[in-house]
């Protein structure tokens, strides 16, 4: 086996144990909702929605972030042509990331809501979305683009991808004022992104 076909069927390998994390992570935020007991605390359906509406947010929010996450590697992945060991690294470090900040909502559950569990939060999603960049960068200079992907069009895809990291620093602050405003701060993302998309048109 030539070396180029082995480390290609190592990127289908990475491709799928992404695939299996971010299923995981998928099912055990959607265990995050709350569920009826046994003990009769809620009356209806409705009752349940509107006694723990900060109980189902905070899953959905997770849900959203994981989604773009998700989406986003399936593209970078999609352009990529095959791995190698550094690579690799970078991106099970990017799905340890990933991991950190399912516990990371977990412990904010747990407890009363506060700046420190959020913050926790904000930072790992930004370590998700830092690594994500890194292991991008890194294929680039690298030489694990597929060949049919221009270097003005991998220049582009980099510049993109700051919108994520972004965001999640952006959401710190937010953490101190108040749980509501670091949820809503999130929603930031949509102009954020729209920005950096912008200037990558630029980018020749």
């Amino acid at each position: 086996m030539t070396i180029k076909k082995r480390t290609s069927l190592e990127l289908s390998r990475l491709k799928m144990l992404m695939d299996v994390v971010y299923a995981i992570v998928v099912w055990r935020i959607f265990l995050l909702l709350p569920r009826p007991g046994n003990n009769g605390q809620w009356d209806s359906v409705t009752d349940m929605l509107l006694s723990e509406l900060t109980l189902f947010v905070v899953p959905l929010l997770a849900l959203l972030i994981v989604t773009i996450y998700w989406t986003q590697n399936n593209e970078l992945f999609g352009y990529l042509d095959h791995t190698d060991s550094i690579h690799t690294g970078i991106t099970i470090f990017q799905l340890f990331f990933l991991l950190l900040f399912l516990y990371a909502i977990r412990v904010g559950m747990d407890f009363d809501p506060a700046a420190d569990s959020r913050t926790l939060e904000s930072v790992s999603v930004f370590l998700l979305g830092a690594f994500s960049y890194w292991g991008w960068r890194y294929a680039m200079t690298n030489g694990l683009v597929s060949d049919d992907v221009s270097v003005e069009k991998a220049l582009q895809v980099r510049q993109q991808n700051y919108a994520e990291p972004v965001t999640a620093l952006t959401t710190i602050p937010f953490a101190f004022i108040g749980p509501v405003a670091w949820e809503l701060s999130w929603f930031l993302y949509p102009m954020i992104r729209k920005y950096f998309y912008k200037k990558s048109k630029d980018v020749k």
